[in-house]
């Protein structure tokens, strides 16, 4: 199950302390394309290796500007994954799974035979 919360927190619920369960903040600015794709892509990215196991914070930057700070952003949009540790960034629109699949530490799902 998925959530995504337009105001940050700190992660506090049992699923956020799974070392399975990815708790990821995009960091985007207002409704530009750019920030547009990388949450839908993102989204994508979330239902296709991680299923079940993860939770999308988006904050625009517009509107909590003071937030970029805390992650020390320098670039939008920015992905970063704060669990499970280490905390990781992504800068960029996440077009490039492969780059996403690296960046994030997570290999790609293979079926069962």
């Amino acid at each position: 199950m998925s959530d995504e919360r337009q105001n940050p927190a700190e992660p506090t619920t049992e699923a956020d302390l799974d070392p399975g369960h990815y708790h990821l903040r995009l960091y985007v600015a207002g409704q530009t394309s750019k920030s547009l794709a990388a949450m839908a892509n993102l989204k994508r990215f979330c239902e296709e290796h991680l299923a079940g196991r993860y939770d999308i914070e988006v904050v625009d930057l517009m509107t909590n500007p003071q937030l970029a700070a805390g992650d020390q952003i320098l670039a939008i949009p920015t992905l970063v994954r704060r669990l499970p540790s280490p905390l990781k960034r992504i800068i960029g629109d996440l077009s490039n799974t492969d780059k996403v699949l690296v960046g994030l530490d997570i290999r790609p799902k293979v079926d069962a035979p």
